[in-house]
């Protein structure tokens, strides 16, 4: 169940993240991008739980 909640958050924060860096914000854009990035992550998160199990 882990593995599934990981993919969900990362795949909503890449989203958000992708529209952050549309603002006309550098402050916003900047963030947009650390928050795709973080999005990114919790995805390879969820896939290497998938991968060796919830038991991690």
């Amino acid at each position: 169940m882990g593995e599934l909640v990981d993919k969900v958050k990362g795949n909503v924060n890449e989203a958000v993240g992708k529209a952050k860096q549309h603002s006309d914000d550098p402050e916003t854009r900047a963030e947009g991008k650390a928050q795709e990035v973080k999005g990114k992550a919790q995805q390879a998160k969820g896939a290497v739980k998938g991968a060796l199990g919830d038991d991690i």
